[in-house]
């Protein structure tokens, strides 16, 4: 086992991984930016070092500084966490070269399944089922509109290398494709550095579906059971949820099954995420692997009663898991909600400031996964959420009350919240039954800008 795990991250990530490694009695050394200069978080970790200022392209997207940091505070290994540099495939390269061990997938697994075209092909090769659409990037107008003559709009215009949205188009027509082709080229090669594009048909109003797998470094490759992510706003997740609520029994376990062929396919180790889209006829699509630990693992967690971050250590520290597959447990429903510094009344405006009053819940089966506290300063320089807020009790209709009851118990003051819409949704009848898509905060929430609030 690892003396020293060096946290490649900030915020409720870094607090957790923290929190990890002092469990499984492991020093930890913290990285910060200026801006994170004395938070709390960091006095958790045996030692602290700053990286850079406050723009992430100056601190924890710098790799030389990282593993600067690493050697430094004479770290074994680093947990790169969720985001920043946590799938990119160079820097799990680079710390191969300097004999610090990646807590995550070997580089080679992260760059066949980072690109999109190249996932696909392993998913293919696994009998993982494919959204219809072109085998490889559209290299030319022409060639998008005999695909979409074959294949029928709507059609799906996506990056290769893209994420959250960016690098996405749908058309309905001849002519909305070729302006769409050319967009998303264009946001892709501005976000990614790289503007390749392929087609799939749209499937409408989907459920977005994805399985938690990790796999050892002795061929042992298991699931754990999959979570339901359809609540989102513009490819944002704020809801998340397991087991995926309406999903018949016989579909999971084939879902599942799939996500441990495609891992096995690509050789992979460690803790990673199969996605899916899910129709309403309960046909189920591969949309890529999520080649890390994702921010809504304590769904899983609290089913499972494994903790995912541990184990994520203990596999690159080259032990063999635990247990088998039949020994995964799935027990109630556990759901957990993302609490952003966002203004949902004025289309999700970042709302930065000083939180000047907080009151978190708790009772049964409440967690709150945060690194902030009162008097913390949201900032302008990272991403909004404040933190996990997680229910976990013995059935899906519990966990809704309690949701419902630990939301109207949270109290903060200093900046704008999505309190007010998760309130909302939680108080939905389509929520309730289950009947939600990727498109139902848009149809049917006041978020939308359109649809008058939930009564």
């Amino acid at each position: 086992m690892f003396q020293r795990v060096l946290v490649a991250n900030r915020g409720e990530i870094a607090l957790r991984v923290i929190r990890a490694c002092k469990d499984l009695g492991i020093e930890s050394v913290a990285v910060f930016s200026e801006a994170d200069r004395g938070a709390h978080y960091l006095s958790l970790a045996d030692e602290a070092f700053c990286i850079g200022p406050a723009p992430s392209s100056e601190s924890y997207l710098l790799i030389n500084r990282i593993i600067a940091a690493a050697e430094v505070g004479n770290a074994q290994a680093i947990h790169p966490g969720y985001g920043f540099l946590s799938e990119n495939a160079h820097f799990a390269e680079v710390c191969q070269s300097c004999h610090i061990t990646f807590i995550g997938p070997s580089h080679e697994a992260m760059g066949k399944l980072g690109d999109k075209i190249s996932a696909k092909a392993i998913a293919q090769a696994a009998e993982v089922p494919l959204v219809p659409g072109s085998d490889g990037l559209i290299d030319s107008e022409a060639e998008a509109l005999r695909i979409a003559k074959k294949i029928g709009y709507p059609i799906l215009i996506k990056a290769t290398a893209g994420g959250g949205g960016k690098g996405m188009r749908v058309a309905i027509d001849d002519s909305s494709l070729k302006n769409g082709l050319k967009q998303a080229a264009a946001e892709a090669e501005k976000a990614f550095k790289n503007a390749g594009v392929y087609l799939e048909k749209y499937v409408e109003r989907p459920r977005h579906v994805e399985v938690q797998f990790i796999a050892d470094h002795h061929g042992n490759v298991i699931h754990l059971w999959e979570r339901d992510c359809s609540l989102q706003r513009r490819h944002q997740k704020l809801v998340e949820e397991s087991p995926a609520p309406t999903l018949p029994k016989s579909v999971r376990e084939e879902l599942c099954k799939a996500a441990v062929r495609l891992a096995k396919a690509a050789s992979y180790t460690n803790a990673g995420t199969c996605e899916f889209i899910v129709d309403k006829d309960n046909n189920f699509y591969f949309i890529e692997v999520n080649a890390r630990i994702q921010v809504e693992h304590p769904v899983t967690e609290m089913v499972t009663g494994i903790d995912l971050i541990q184990q994520q250590i203990r596999v690159a520290a080259g032990e063999e898991l635990p247990f088998k597959q039949k020994n995964i447990p799935c027990e109630g429903c556990a759901i957990e909600v993302r609490i952003n510094a966002e203004d949902p009344a004025h289309n999700f405006r970042p709302s930065p400031g000083k939180i000047t009053k907080l009151r978190v819940p708790g009772g049964p089966g409440v967690r709150f996964d945060s690194h902030v506290h009162q008097d913390y300063v949201v900032g302008p320089n990272y991403d909004s959420m404040i933190g996990k807020l997680i229910v976990h009790r013995p059935t899906r209709d519990q966990a809704i009350a309690t949701m419902r009851r630990a939301l109207a118990e949270f109290e903060i003051e200093g900046v704008k919240t999505t309190i007010p819409l998760l309130q909302e949704i939680f108080a939905h009848p389509a929520f309730h039954s289950g009947d939600v898509d990727t498109t139902f905060i848009e149809r049917t929430t006041w978020a939308s800008g359109t649809a008058k609030p939930h009564s």
